[in-house]
């Protein structure tokens, strides 16, 4: 019985092309006697981005519209060793196999699948484990140093840096309530940044009453 495939290609960046990965998959097919039911291709980093197309592949293959995917290799298709594991358990659950161009098939029905898996589980967690334990190490190393971890008391971290556009779109005449809406403030925060810069400075603002800018 003829297999039916869906071919997916990635690339990373805009200035890059799934041409070379579309070509050599469909010529895989073709030797490999696979019916392609079609190509997905997209420009989007693994680790940053949602995989739109590569979803609408896994909506066919719990469908099971499909019995196998192809990839060039398969950094192509996972977004990371758990994603790629993950995303390998429920092909393997939907009777769908990922199988890449360089001879590699991944399917967890076979013995040298659910080997390869197992593998692939411990070393992801081996590498989440050296992440907590660098993240461990770093906030101790800063905190021997002396530095304050978090935010501090006091600390107005967003609202410091937009205090200038509050104070201009006051001075512009715009309500605290638009300017809170614009800038995602609360109408509160907008009100307490005027009140410190009136209270450090001379009273350029008095002209605008609080009851006039909250209407």
């Amino acid at each position: 019985m003829v297999q039916k495939v869906a071919i997916y290609c990635r690339v990373s960046t805009s200035d890059q092309s799934c041409s070379r990965q579309e070509r050599d998959l469909v010529a895989y097919a073709e030797l490999a006697g696979y019916q392609v039911v079609g190509i997905w291709k997209e420009t989007a980093s693994g680790s940053k981005h949602r995989l739109l197309q590569r979803d609408q592949i896994l909506k066919l293959a719990q469908a099971r519209a499909i019995d196998a995917v192809l990839v060039t290799e398969l950094t192509r298709w996972g977004r990371s060793t758990l994603d790629l594991i993950h995303t390998l358990q429920d092909l393997a659950h939907w009777r769908v196999s990922l199988i890449a161009q360089t001879g590699i098939e991944f399917s967890l029905d076979t013995p040298q699948g659910k080997l390869i898996a197992n593998v692939m589980a411990t070393l992801a967690e081996f590498e989440r484990d050296l992440v907590r334990e660098r993240v461990r190490s770093g906030l101790a190393a800063a905190k021997a140093r002396g530095v304050k971890l978090g935010r501090q008391p006091g600390q107005r971290v967003k609202a410091d840096r937009l205090e200038n556009k509050v104070l201009l779109l006051v001075e512009q005449g715009h309500s605290y309530r638009a300017i809170a809406r614009q800038l995602h403030l609360s109408k509160t925060t907008v009100n307490d940044i005027v009140k410190r810069h009136r209270q450090k400075t001379a009273p350029s603002l008095t002209g605008i009453s609080t009851e006039d800018s909250e209407s």
